[in-house]
């Protein structure tokens, strides 16, 4: 009898920007190597406001990596590859009004991400620490650290 053909791990995961950045900055790091390696095994999903903020951040990002425009460009379509981009007006309504509530003491910049993790019922993964325990206090448990993530991927690549 054939074996069953392996099948895409369904884990959805939100990468937010201080992600991104992170992987640009070491692309040989855990975070890039999760981000560029693991798409078997992740879904990762980002929303279009990510698109901005690497456009505002751009003359930081090309003054601390020293590439020119044109590599820190292929740069970042490497680090993004393989992260679906949602546009902001797919997520409902309700999912925004929470994810406001939820960081209005925390940090309102990060709405969309945590709206987007409420709209497909995913994790968020931050490196924001003031972030992830700010919505851990408040018993959002949709949030993941690299550690956390790195451990999940470990015991899938072990099966």
């Amino acid at each position: 009898m054939d074996k069953a053909p392996e099948t895409v791990c369904s884990v959805r995961i939100i990468v937010d920007t201080n992600i991104v950045f992170s992987a640009i900055l070491n692309t040989t790091g855990r975070i890039g190597k999760v981000l560029i390696g693991s798409g078997t095994h992740f879904q990762f999903y980002t929303c279009d406001f990510l698109r901005i903020e690497l456009q505002k951040h751009r003359g930081k990002l090309l003054k601390i990596t020293k590439l020119t425009e044109g590599k820190l460009h292929e740069l970042e379509l490497l680090i993004t590859s393989n992260i679906k981009f949602i546009n902001e007006s797919l997520i409902a309504e309700k999912q925004w009004l929470s994810a406001n509530i939820l960081l209005k003491d925390i940090d309102p910049n990060d709405t969309p991400f945590v709206a987007l993790a409420k709209e497909l019922d995913a994790k968020l993964w931050t490196g924001d620490m003031q972030l992830y325990h700010g919505l851990k206090e408040k018993r959002f448990k949709a949030v993941i650290t690299t550690a956390e993530l790195s451990f999940i991927l470990d015991e899938l690549e072990r099966k």
